[in-house]
């Protein structure tokens, strides 16, 4: 009868990604009582924009004939009453945009969010890219109820796991996916028992502690700098990949040619030298470094402006005029 109760509250699921299906298939696969999805509206892709591009959170819904909204407005009052309609008591959001007050604070057990850092560190829109950018050993997930501030609620649950060396933004998005699913379980099951404490995140946070950002990224973030040291660059490679990728110009031996480059995988080599960051030493067939400043970098795979993704060897094989990256 108690399983039964718990599995009988409405809940309504707000999110967007592939990261926030995996939390909503959790739910559906486990029984609970979804009343409803709420994603982003269809955005027009294509050359002509006549192409209408849906979320995997609406593609998921509709394989399981949930109800959906797609709000412009999180505000209207026409989204608000069908809301209410669905009289939810408790709201999941995984990867979404900023909710107004109205809607956080309508279901009578709240509104939770799943973020992917262990906060109070890493509040934004990016947490996975800059805890790698940052070379963090560590990261996790934390569910939290919302409040006004982004980011800032009363933890709930979190739950560690550790970042290797060899491992990038990709990799990790995948592990915290899977992880933070069960955690979303946890947290229902614990907020429909009554059985949460939750705490203010200044508690848990000592007094000297930096808290590091996670804003969002964009183009111009994601070029590489080659002064800057080996390690530095190596974990900003890995945290940008395998999206939106660490990006570099090219300057090559033909007359006024620059090619744009994004860079995919890459090993750290450090051995001291007197070349200039971003000189190039390369045999021409299979291996390609580039100076740093203290050591070098060996990219092992990368993409150039329209085209595919290729590895080091078939970039050499088209390409023997390199010259140095900026």
């Amino acid at each position: 009868m108690i399983i039964f109760r718990m599995m009988n509250k409405r809940i309504v699921f707000i999110g967007t990604p592939d990261f926030a299906v995996e939390s909503l298939r959790a739910l559906v696969e486990g029984g609970y009582n979804v009343a409803g999805v709420i994603t982003v509206p269809d955005k027009a892709v294509g050359k002509h924009q006549s192409v209408l591009q849906v979320s995997p959170v609406k593609e998921y819904a509709l394989s399981q004939n949930l109800l959906l909204l797609q709000p412009e407005n999180l505000e209207d009052p026409d989204f608000i009453e069908q809301l209410k309609n669905w009289e939810a008591d408790l709201q999941i959001v995984v990867a979404f945009r900023k909710l107004p007050e109205i809607v956080w604070n309508m279901p009578p057990l709240g509104t939770f969010n799943l973020h992917a850092s262990l906060l109070p560190q890493y509040r934004g829109a990016a947490p996975i890219n800059w805890v790698i950018i940052n070379g963090e050993k560590e990261t996790g997930v934390t569910t939290f109820f919302l409040t006004h501030e982004i980011d800032t609620g009363k933890i709930i649950f979190q739950e560690r796991i550790s970042i290797e060396d060899t491992d990038n933004a990709g990799i990790i998005y995948d592990q915290l996916m899977k992880t933070g699913a069960g955690l979303v379980l946890k947290t229902v099951d614990a907020i429909i028992r009554n059985d949460v404490c939750p705490v203010e995140q200044k508690a848990i946070t000592a007094n000297e502690e930096i808290l590091k950002p996670a804003p969002k990224i964009f183009k111009e973030t994601c070029m590489i700098d080659w002064h800057k040291t080996t390690k530095e660059i190596y974990d900003f490679i890995r945290g940008l990949s395998p999206y939106p990728a660490a990006w570099t110009k090219l300057k090559t031996t033909r007359i006024e040619e620059t090619l744009t480059l994004k860079i995919f995988e890459a090993e750290k080599i450090l051995k001291p030298h007197n070349l200039a960051a971003g000189s190039i030493v390369t045999d021409g067939k299979k291996q390609l470094d580039v100076a740093t400043s203290d050591g070098f970098i060996r990219i092992l795979s990368l993409q150039l402006a329209g085209k595919k993704r290729m590895f080091i060897e078939d970039f050499l094989r088209g390409n023997t005029c390199c010259q140095s990256f900026d």
